[in-house]
């Protein structure tokens, strides 16, 4: 068992598999690279020290350098149907960069003088309103159909610039110096009494050479994103991460018409996710998911199935189509997860401790490996200059870009109409799902008549809370009394519609009796399978119930076909006569909400396979029962004549129930 209890996840543990394969290298131990995106032919990398290296995909050699930003580079993001690069800085500015192929057989060249190469051109800067009162620019994302560019700021705003309007009656042909005084980074020592001005040089950088093109020495055009441009305070805390969806990005798998609208994200430190409309004229709020496992720091999406990295090691998965939560990810505890990378049907998590893991379409982690020995701050899925094949690039605080060379997963098969954008499971990685949970949750000795267990019982609850979480539960714990065992109150949502969904409540709980060695043939606290069946204290009564049904909501969330709200309200106290657990449901009757049916799964099926639903049971009443006649007491020696006797209506009553 683990320090702390056990470990708290749904997933399979990772097979003993080799890492993948390493290609190749590329960095400066004394840089921190922050961000990453790749084109055809080469991989862009923006460090901490205010420039972008550009590689080459073919070779694995640093094209250019291009210089420019008098900051950190946050954040890149690709146009490439245009060829434009942009980059957003905390230096508050957004620089756009024209790659372009110059062929020169194309210009008539001999032929042995054929040769293609391209040039990286500084086109436009754009400053964000409130230049540099927005602060950091941390996130960028591109819309084709609108050519708008989303830029989310340090200060809780969302800022856009469009760049279908006709650029040259903007800027009246006039061209501006690529950048404009910084009040802080282009100031002088306070001694000299100078103002800030472009010629202070407080970066110590070295002199330019061949291979770096110095945006600083060219003019380019410069737009202010205007006020009418800007949603002020998007989200209560800086807006970390965005992406566009359906995703464009390599590996996404995902067809997106020409022209066809898309959606914005956007995740941030207040904990949320926001969905907005794209419209022309600016992103329109639709939905807002709840992490509530504290900043989000990453997003990635694969048509409607959106990933988002959180601090503290969590990954939510929520379906956009019913806006519900599908599946929470812990991938490990305590541990950020800085940034999200998707290949087909898998996902891949890079945290703060230098690790990469591999997460399957049924979330068990296929592969799980030391990639950096830093923080890996940022991660791209490109495609290799190999038909078909794809590589992972990741890049960290130790000064590095890795180059993985990773295999495609299977694509899924058969139609997708009723799972959305999921790839269609095999029956048997929901089997194992159910298998291994109920291996983890019966290997707690939650004894509820032994106070020496009382801890375990806890923990009980505790893992039990985090697994129908992670399985798409909103889940909380309830406190009973004093030195009683919690409650665990957890909600599926089923998808929304026009009508109200039924609520049922799920009835179990977690604790078990004790189990005397005689009687077992096997450790009682071990699941063991014999002549097809599990053998566990509480794999009937009543851990195996509690997830059989937790997973198969799971599988209809999943298929978008849960059709009620399943409310699943388990208590740890049963085998010792539930004591508390009706002041405990008065109190916490307005958060359980109103029910319109219960399911107990303390009952049998009459055999083997068919399945059976108990509809009614009998239970034990106590009660007791006082009947007297309408008239006052009479004393038998005075009275005379026939009266009418209770005990004889009490006889009657009785007989009837006989």
């Amino acid at each position: 068992m683990h320090l702390f209890g056990p470990i708290a996840s749904v997933s399979k543990p990772v097979p003993s598999l080799p890492s993948p394969l390493l290609l190749h290298s590329l960095g400066d131990e004394n840089k921190s690279l922050l961000s990453l995106v790749a084109d055809a032919n080469h991989i862009y990398v923006g460090g901490q020290c205010q420039d972008i290296s550009v590689w080459t995909k073919k070779s694995f050699t640093l094209k250019t350098s291009l210089r420019g930003h008098t900051g950190s580079i946050l954040a890149l993001e690709l146009a490439e149907e245009k060829r434009w690069l942009f980059s957003a800085s905390g230096d508050s500015t957004v620089r756009v960069c024209e790659v372009y192929v110059y062929d020169a057989a194309v210009h008539g060249l001999n032929a042995d003088q054929i040769w293609s190469t391209v040039t990286f051109a500084p086109i436009y800067v754009l400053y964000p309103y409130l230049e540099t009162g927005a602060g950091d620019l941390f996130s960028l994302a591109w819309n084709p159909t609108y050519q708008v560019v989303y830029v989310g700021c340090q200060n809780t705003s969302l800022q856009w610039f469009d760049f279908s309007q006709d650029i040259e009656e903007i800027s009246s042909g006039v061209t501006t110096p690529k950048r404009k005084v910084h009040k802080f980074f282009d100031s002088y020592p306070q001694y000299t009494h100078k103002p800030a001005d472009l010629f202070a040089n407080n970066f110590g950088s070295l002199p330019t050479t061949p291979l770096e093109r110095d945006w600083s020495s060219d003019t380019t055009t410069a737009f202010n994103i205007p006020a009418s441009n800007v949603i002020d305070s998007a989200h209560y805390g800086y807006v970390y991460c965005m992406t566009v969806v359906p995703s464009f990005r390599a590996g996404s798998e995902v067809e997106h018409p020409a022209g066809e609208n898309y959606h914005l994200l956007t995740g941030s430190g207040d904990e949320t996710v926001k969905l907005w409309d794209c419209t022309p004229s600016g992103p329109k709020l639709l939905h807002t998911f709840e992490c509530s496992y504290g900043a989000v720091l990453s997003l990635a999406a694969r048509g409607d199935i959106v990933f988002a990295g959180c601090q503290d090691g969590y990954v939510k998965v929520f379906d956009l189509e019913t806006k519900t939560l599908v599946r929470t990810i812990i991938v490990q505890e305590n541990v950020d997860i800085l940034s999200l990378s998707v290949m087909h049907s898998d996902l891949f998590t890079c945290s703060a401790n230098g690790h990469v893991q591999r997460w399957s379409p049924s979330f068990n982690c296929t592969s799980s490996w030391k990639a950096h020995d830093g923080i890996v701050l940022s991660s791209v899925i490109t495609q290799s200059v190999e038909a078909n094949g794809f590589v992972l690039v990741t890049g960290a605080n130790d000064g590095f870009v890795k180059v993985w060379d990773i295999a495609v997963p299977l694509k899924a098969s058969g139609k997708q109409s009723l799972e959305g954008n999921w790839p269609r499971l095999d029956v048997d990685d929901d089997h194992d799902t159910l298998i291994y949970a109920l291996s983890t949750f019966v290997s707690i000795p939650s004894i509820s008549s032994d106070p020496l267990h009382r801890e375990d019982c806890r923990q009980a609850a505790i893992w039990l809370k985090k697994c129908l979480h992670q399985l798409g539960a909103e889940s909380t714990l309830l406190p009973t009394r004093e030195l009683g065992n919690p409650l665990i109150l957890a909600t599926f949502h089923g998808t929304q519609g026009k009508h109200a969904k039924p609520r049922v409540l799920f009835y179990g709980h977690y604790d078990v009796i004790s189990a005397p060695k005689e009687g077992w043939n096997s450790d009682p606290f071990t699941i063991a399978g014999r002549n097809g069946y599990l053998y566990g204290r509480g794999v009937t009564d009543n851990k195996g119930p509690i997830l059989a049904v937790a997973c198969a909501a799971a599988e209809l969330l999943r298929r978008r076909a849960l059709a009620v709200d399943l409310i699943f309200l388990i208590e740890g106290e049963e085998e010792v006569g539930s004591t508390g657990f009706m002041d405990a449901v008065r109190k916490y009757k307005a958060q359980i909400g109103h029910v319109d049916a219960i399911l107990l799964s303390n009952s049998t099926w009459i055999a083997e396979y068919p399945p059976c639903i108990t509809y009614g049971l009998r239970g034990v009443v106590h009660a007791t029962l006082a009947i007297s006649s309408g008239a006052p007491d009479q004393h038998s020696g005075v009275d005379g004549g026939a009266v009418a006797e209770p005990m004889l209506d009490m006889y009657a009553f009785l007989i009837a129930f006989l």
